[in-house]
């Protein structure tokens, strides 16, 4: 079962994946990288290293699809699940192919997920974008649509939670720090009721 990380660039989309799968109890973790045009590797990273390599601060790090297997507790046993990070979206349309293609690649992934955490970034002024509203219409359409709220660590946060709640008030909203791993507990329970 594949749980699929999707948002605008810069939202904490990686940063969520990685420090997820440490709160699941990972402390290395093997990345498959899916390529748009079909080439896939793997590469195994403690998760700092994982840290270090794959979150930067500029737009359009996360050029394809990067996923993690992670055992997820449901009940007494435990799931496998595939936890995958995306290319970032953003406004308008990117002049770089590769960007295009990798965005592209996300949008055909979102309908073979069987859970898109849509993550916005709730301490920017802009936390809802006319981007993450067609995201949030074309992903919910499919089922296992869930908002995550990040950076609720910083202060700003709390009128950006208020502003995605206002518009979103029909979708489950989670909020969430992905630095200190808040709303972690809530998050896995939506996952593991969704197996």
């Amino acid at each position: 079962m594949q749980c699929l990380v999707i948002g605008r660039t810069n939202v904490g989309k990686t940063a969520f994946v990685l420090s997820f799968a440490e709160y699941l109890g990972v402390n290395r973790v093997e990345i498959t990288f899916n390529y748009p045009d079909g080439f896939s590797t793997k590469q195994a990273f403690s998760i700092n290293q994982a840290r270090q390599e794959l979150i930067g601060q500029g737009p359009h790090k996360t050029r394809c699809l990067q996923a993690i297997e992670v055992q997820v507790p449901v009940g007494k046993t435990k799931k496998t699940i595939r936890l995958t990070d995306s290319s970032g979206f953003s406004e308008g349309i990117p002049s770089d192919k590769g960007i295009r293609q990798a965005i592209a690649q996300t949008l055909l992934e979102i309908k073979r997920s069987a859970i898109v955490l849509h993550m916005l970034d709730a301490a920017s002024p802009a936390c809802v974008s006319e981007v993450d509203r067609q995201i949030a219409s074309y992903a919910d359409t499919r089922g296992g649509y869930v908002i995550l709220a990040n950076k609720m660590d910083l202060p700003q946060a709390r009128a950006g939670l208020e502003r995605i709640r206002s518009q979103f008030p029909n979708q489950l909203i989670l909020p969430i720090s992905a630095l200190h791993k808040r709303g972690f507990r809530e998050v896995k329970a939506i996952v593991a009721r969704s197996i």
